[in-house]
């Protein structure tokens, strides 16, 4: 087995990504999960392929798992474990506590980068691995306390980040159920305050404008939700920086108008007191 490193991407060889996916799509243990019995939303990706072969055959994802850890300390090694190894961190028992810990920061570090690409390019080609952690994982507990109480918070916060994105506002209620115990929570609030503004961070952070818009249209999901009134200011003040052109956001018309919408839809009282 090789691979190849181009443009700071972790390439498998293709001999030996022929040799895999020969082998996965055609084996005919029962055991073996192949394509056919794995019904995914959306096109079927190499990634969603191994994953699911290296939880039903751990053996055979030992020599990949083995060169990723030589190259831990590359940007790109925690992308490519997320992508193939998400699963296999849940379903496959692990005994060492700081190997545990190792892989569960590389899971969440390589899916945030991810789910970023995904942003940046106004794509959901990683939706699998979202669903996955939190359909299977965050809101399962027997999985999710398979990791430490830190990796659970840090997969708390970034689930929290992109369930608007994908698409996955029905499941907010089911999620913030599910919280970890924060040490910080006499600071930070309930589960809901930890989420909204994990939220709010990333509306800020956001600059692709169809991706702005859809979160804005999604946030409208809040209303209703108890928050802290330093968490609803923060909320409401991070709305109002996308109503008005210029900086720093240098919103557009469209982002404008939709931020307009969702303050007067969370926030009515203000909006008539402002106007």
């Amino acid at each position: 087995m090789r691979f190849i490193d181009m443009g700071g991407l972790l390439k498998l060889d293709f001999t030996y990504k022929c040799h895999v996916f020969i082998d996965v799509i055609f084996n005919k243990e029962e055991d073996v999960i192949s394509p056919e019995n794995d019904v995914i939303d959306g096109p079927l990706c190499f990634y969603d392929v191994l994953a699911d072969y290296f939880v039903h055959v751990p053996e055979s994802g030992k020599p990949v798992l083995d060169l990723i850890v030589q190259l831990w300390s590359q940007s790109f090694a925690s992308h490519i474990f997320s992508l193939l190894f998400h699963k296999w961190m849940f379903e496959v028992h692990l005994d060492n506590p700081e190997v545990l810990l190792r892989y569960s920061s590389a899971l969440v570090q390589g899916a945030t980068n991810v789910f970023w690409i995904d942003i940046q390019t106004n794509t959901k080609r990683f939706r699998s691995i979202f669903r996955y952690l939190l359909d299977d994982v965050a809101l399962h507990h027997s999985r999710l306390n398979k990791i430490p109480l830190q990796a659970q918070r840090d997969m708390y916060l970034l689930l929290s980040r992109f369930i608007l994105f994908y698409n996955s506002a029905g499941k907010i209620d089911s999620f913030l159920k599910q919280c970890p115990v924060f040490q910080t929570a006499f600071l930070v609030g309930s589960p809901a305050d930890i989420f909204v503004n994990e939220l709010t961070d990333q509306l800020q952070k956001l600059k692709v404008e169809p991706v702005l818009l859809h979160y804005l249209s999604e946030v409208k999901v809040l209303q209703g939700i108890e928050l802290r009134m330093t968490t609803s200011t923060r909320l409401k003040t991070c709305l109002y920086g996308f109503t008005s052109p210029g900086g720093p956001m240098y919103p557009t018309r469209a982002v404008r108008h939709a931020a307009w919408e969702a303050l007067d839809f969370l926030f009515p009282i203000s909006i008539i007191i402002n106007n």
